[in-house]
């Protein structure tokens, strides 16, 4: 398979040469400088449009700028693009949404399989404990640059979709739901004098060292306490998720998918 891998040279990019390189793929890399990374070249921008010109896919950990300029040549050239890029606003994102209209571009917040499980588990646990409280922490390397991660706002999205089927499903059967208002009030640190609003769930982050990726939900309610957390050991889980999404998305039809079509 012929991968082209864009921040090659970064944290998780070198993880994910590395990882293909092991599967056997021919790889070329992607960077702001040439380079080399275990025998794969690395190219500049420059040479993106004619590396495309023979790819099966295109990996591409970046930042939300530089993935928007990327993503309309692979676009345009009409390489299936998996996009582990985080931070984006809601213009970048239409414009990747805009992408897949010509090719399959399938986009996650991470790329960990245990990830996918936390996610249905979070989904579980709020629909079965609606009365409890929920607050979300999530921690990180020194170096990252989005707060919340993406993970995270993608375990609250769980959260607010959860929250909103149990209401619905209360309402429905004649209870009385918690009364939370419509929607649920994203509640970023706490300072000075701060009485926990029904609607709350609050959003800690934490950014330190070398930790890959940690997040934890705790649900708490009844005299009883209930944590759910995954705890990334290595890099490498997010690399090896990637190069699946990718030989999973070579060949698909232009579209949207996301991680948990691959599992």
């Amino acid at each position: 398979m012929k991968l082209v891998v864009i921040g090659a040279t970064g944290r998780t990019g070198t993880e994910i040469v590395a990882e293909a390189s092991g599967r056997g793929h021919d790889i070329d890399g992607i960077a702001r400088s040439e380079d080399s990374i275990e025998d794969v070249r690395v190219h500049t921008n420059d040479a993106l449009p004619g590396l495309l010109e023979d790819a099966d896919a295109v990996i591409d950990f970046t930042v939300p700028d530089a993935t928007r300029e990327y993503a309309e040549l692979v676009a345009e050239a009409g390489v299936p693009y998996v996009v582990g890029t985080t931070g984006f606003d809601e213009r970048g994102l239409a414009e990747l949404r805009e992408a897949s209209e010509s090719t399959a571009v399938l986009k996650a917040s991470n790329f960990a399989k245990g990830v996918q499980a936390l996610l249905k588990v979070v989904e579980a646990g709020v629909e079965a404990l609606p009365e409890y409280d929920i607050e979300l922490t999530e921690t990180h390397h020194s170096g990252k640059r989005d707060a919340p991660s993406g993970t995270a706002n993608t375990v609250l999205d769980v959260i607010d979709e959860a929250w909103a089927a149990q209401r619905a499903a209360g309402e429905s059967s004649g209870d009385e739901p918690r009364d939370r208002g419509e929607e649920l009030d994203r509640t970023h640190g706490r300072e000075g004098e701060h009485l926990r609003e029904e609607n709350e769930v609050g959003v800690h982050v934490r950014r330190a060292g070398n930790v890959r990726g940690e997040h934890e939900v705790l649900l708490a309610g009844n005299d009883e306490v209930l944590t759910l957390t995954h705890r990334a050991e290595s890099r490498r889980v997010f690399a090896a998720g990637a190069v699946d999404a990718a030989e999973w998305l070579a060949g698909k039809d232009a579209g949207w998918y996301d991680f948990e079509d691959v599992l």
